[in-house]
C-alpha cells in the first residue's frame, strides 16, 4: 500500500537527487522537475499522488503551482519546502491547500514521516469517498435463541483473530451482520470495513472492484481508480456472495490471499496489501468445487474458521424479539404509531416458514406498520403475504383476495376444512405465482434488484434474464424495472 508516483518540484539538484535516493529506497516511482515550466510538462503526461514543491523557483513561485494543482477531485498531495521558513509563508501555505511545510534539508526521518502520514491520509480520504457513495444498512444481530447464543460464542472466538472467515447460509438469515460483528469485536476495528457485492457487480468490472485499474485500461477508465483491496489496507474486506465470481478470478484472488499482493488491472506495479478478508455465500459452496465451479485451493483457503447462519425457521423463539424490533424502527421511520402485534397474527409469524428468513420478515413488518391505523394493532389481514406465499397457515388468519401484477383479482383463500388445514390454495398456475410474486418483491424494494434477488434466493443475473422473458412475453408491468 502506498504511492504509484511522486514528483519534486526542485530548482537544486542536491535537494532532487537526495530526495530521489530515500523515495527510490521505498520502491516509488519518482521523477524530478527543476522549474515551473518542466513541472507543467510532466502534470500534463502524468497522474501524481504526492508532491514536494519548493517555495522559491527560477521561474515562479511554488504556491503558484500550489493553487493550480492542488484542487480537484484527483488533485494530489502537495508538501511545500523552503530554505528560509516563515510563520508567515506556512500559514499561507496551508491557507492554500498544503499538506505540509517543512525546511530543507529535509533528513530521512522527516521523509519517512511525511510519507507515513501522506499514505494515511490518502487511504483516509478514499475510504470517507467509498462510505459516502455506499449504503451501511449494519446493525446488531438479535437473538437469544440456543443457535444464537452458540453462533455469538463463535464470533466472539474468531473476532480476536485474523483469520479468514467463511459464512454460509440462506439469503436472508445476516450473514452480512455477522461479517460486521466480527469486524466491530476485532483489533482492526479501527480501521476500514470495506464490502463487495460480487453478485451485484458484472463480470466485466468485478476485476476492477476487487484490485483497481489504471487510466485507459479499458473502454471508460477515464482515471486510475483504486478497488476494494487498497482501501481495505489495514481493514477487512467482506466478499459477499463469493460463489459468483469466475474461475479465472478466483485464480487472481488465490494469489492475493497467499502472497497478499496484486496489481491493478492495466497495470504492472506490485502492490502490498494487508486485509482481513471474510467471504459470504448461500450455496453449498463444497458442493460447487465437486462441480468444478469453485476451486477447491480457494475454497480451503477461505475455509479457516467457517460459520453457519441459522435459518429463522430453526430459531423460532428469536421472532417475537426480531418483530418488536423491526416494528418499532418502522413505526419511528414512517411516523405511523403502532401499538404491537395481536396474539393471532404474532401466531401467524412464528408458524410461517419464512423461506426469505429474518430479511422476509423485516420487509412484512414494514409493510404490515404501514397497513395498520395509527395507534392501532397489527392484526392478521396486515400480513398479507403470508396467505401469498401459501403453506400451512395458522386458525383465525382471514382469507383474503390478493391483487396480481396485472392488476386482476386473483383470491388466494384460506380453505378451512374440518381437520383444521387451512392451506391457501391458489386458483392461478404456478408460473403465474412465481411472476406474480417477483412482481410484489420488487415493488417491496422499489426495483433494486440486487436486494430483490436476495430476497427471492436467487442471483441477480438470474432475475435479470426472468424480467428479461416477462417482458417478452408482454407483461407491461414489468417495463418500470427497467
Amino acid at each position: 500500500m502506498g504511492f504509484d508516483s511522486i514528483l519534486i518540484l526542485d530548482d537544486e539538484m542536491i535537494v532532487r537527487k537526495h530526495l530521489e535516493e530515500i523515495l527510490r529506497k521505498r520502491r516509488y516511482r519518482v521523477q524530478s522537475a527543476a522549474s515551473l515550466a518542466e513541472a507543467g510538462e510532466r502534470m500534463s503526461k502524468g497522474q501524481y499522488d504526492l508532491i514536494f514543491c519548493d517555495l522559491r523557483l527560477p521561474d515562479g513561485e511554488g504556491t503558484d503551482f500550489l493553487r493550480q494543482y492542488v484542487k480537484g477531485k484527483d488533485a494530489p498531495i502537495i508538501v511545500m519546502m523552503t530554505g528560509h521558513g516563515s510563520v508567515e509563508n506556512a500559514v499561507e501555505c496551508m491557507r492554500i491547500g498544503a499538506f505540509d511545510y517543512v525546511t530543507k534539508p529535509l533528513s530521512i526521518n522527516q521523509v519517512e514521516v511525511i510519507l507515513d502520514k501522506a499514505e494515511r491520509y490518502e487511504q483516509l480520504v478514499e475510504v470517507n469517498q467509498y462510505y459516502a457513495s455506499s449504503e451501511d444498512s449494519a446493525t446488531q444481530l438479535h437473538g437469544e435463541s440456543a443457535a444464537m447464543q452458540r453462533l455469538n460464542e463463535l464470533i466472539g472466538r474468531v473476532a480476536k483473530t485474523d483469520a479468514t472467515v467463511l459464512i454460509q447460509g440462506e439469503t436472508g438469515t445476516g450473514k452480512e451482520l455477522i461479517s460486521h460483528e466480527i469486524y466491530r469485536l476485532s483489533q482492526r476495528s479501527g480501521q476500514p470495513y470495506i464490502k463487495v457485492n460480487c453478485a451485484a457487480v458484472s463480470e466485466t468490472l468485478i476485476e476492477s472492484e476487487f484490485f483497481g485499474h489504471e487510466k485507459g485500461a479499458f473502454t471508460g477508465a477515464l482515471q486510475r481508480r483504486k478497488g476494494r483491496f487498497e482501501l481495505a489496507h489495514g481493514g477487512t474486506l467482506l466478499l459477499d456472495e463469493i460463489s459468483e465470481i469466475s474461475l479465472p478470478l478466483q485464480a487472481k484472488l488465490l494469489r492475493v490471499l497467499q502472497e497478499k499482493e496484486f496489481e491493478r488491472v492495466g497495470g504492472s506495479s506490485t502492490i502490498q496489501t494487508d486485509v482481513r478478508v471474510i467471504a459470504t455465500t448461500n450455496r453449498n459452496l463444497l458442493g460447487s468445487v465437486e462441480k468444478g465451479e469453485f476451486r477447491r485451493d480457494l475454497y480451503y483457503r477461505l475455509n479457516v474458521f467457517p460459520l453457519q447462519s441459522p435459518p429463522l425457521r430453526e430459531r423460532r423463539e428469536d421472532i417475537p424479539l426480531l418483530a418488536q424490533k423491526f416494528l418499532k424502527d418502522f413505526s419511528r421511520k414512517h411516523g405511523i404509531p403502532v401499538k404491537g402485534c395481536t396474539p393471532e397474527a404474532m401466531n401467524a409469524l412464528i408458524q410461517h416458514s419464512w423461506p426469505g428468513n429474518v430479511r422476509e420478515l423485516q420487509n412484512l413488518v414494514e409493510h404490515a406498520v404501514i397497513m395498520t391505523p395509527t395507534n392501532g394493532w397489527i392484526e392478521p389481514i396486515a400480513l398479507g403475504t403470508l396467505a401469498y406465499i401459501g403453506g400451512p397457515q395458522p386458525s383465525g388468519l382471514p382469507a383474503e383476495i390478493m391483487t396480481t401484477g396485472n392488476g386482476s383479482e386473483n383470491p388466494v383463500v384460506a380453505q378451512h376444512d374440518e381437520s383444521g388445514d387451512n392451506s391457501a390454495k391458489p386458483v392461478k398456475s404456478l408460473a403465474d405465482i412465481e411472476r406474480n410474486h417477483i412482481h410484489r418483491v420488487l415493488i417491496q424494494t422499489a426495483g433494486n434488484r440486487s436486494q430483490a434477488a436476495e430476497i427471492l434466493g436467487v442471483n441477480v443475473r438470474t432475475l435479470r434474464n426472468k424480467l428479461n422473458t416477462y417482458r417478452d412475453e408482454g407483461h407491461v408491468e414489468f417495463k418500470a424495472f427497467d
